[in-house]
């Protein structure tokens, strides 16, 4: 039911994301799918704020380089200033490629320091507690797909979601984005 959901919700709560900041930390994990690991990138602002997520089959520039697309075209954030890094050698690759592709300011710092990603390194903990469980997913659609409703829901309990009224919790607010009635 989950992966039915999950992209529809990520979609309409898009429109409703606060702005991020210019202070990216990027990062990946391991998520099971038929019983082989696959990549799971992601990048949080120096707020925790997510910014954006994207499922991979491999972990390398190309991937590397869509993520980074995929992460600079949501409406909800701005150019990065500073984007913090791990050791991964594809990162620095891919967006020295994007600064070359005028996709990224040339003036965008990078810094590969494992410890100013101690916010991303965290914010994978809430994804991993709920993935965890479920033993890996049997198609890369499918993970894909809940993946999005898994990230979706993190963000509204992180408060990245805008709301006009005092909406006191996350259902009610999912109420309200599908217009449902109570």
């Amino acid at each position: 039911m989950v992966h039915e959901f999950g992209p529809e919700i990520d979609k309409r709560i898009r429109r409703y994301l606060k702005p991020s900041n210019d202070s990216w930390r990027t990062d990946e994990t391991y998520i099971k799918v038929k019983g082989q690991w696959k990549y799971l990138y992601r990048a949080v602002d120096s707020m925790g704020k997510t910014i954006d997520f994207m499922l991979s089959e491999n972990r390398d520039m190309p991937a590397a380089k869509r993520f980074f697309t995929k992460a600079l075209s949501s409406p909800h954030n701005q150019l990065p200033r500073v984007i913090t890094l791990d050791k991964n050698p594809a990162y620095p690759r891919a967006i020295l490629e994007l600064i070359n592709e005028k996709g990224l300011p040339k003036e965008t710092l990078i810094r590969q320091t494992k410890y100013l990603n101690n916010i991303v390194e965290q914010d994978h903990r809430f994804i991993k507690k709920i993935t965890k469980p479920m033993l890996g997913f049997k198609s890369f659609l499918t993970a894909e797909q809940t993946l999005k409703g898994i990230e979706a829901m993190h963000m509204i309990r992180k408060g990245q979601a805008e709301n006009n009224s005092s909406v006191p919790s996350a259902v009610e607010w999912l109420h309200i984005i599908f217009g449902i009635v109570a």
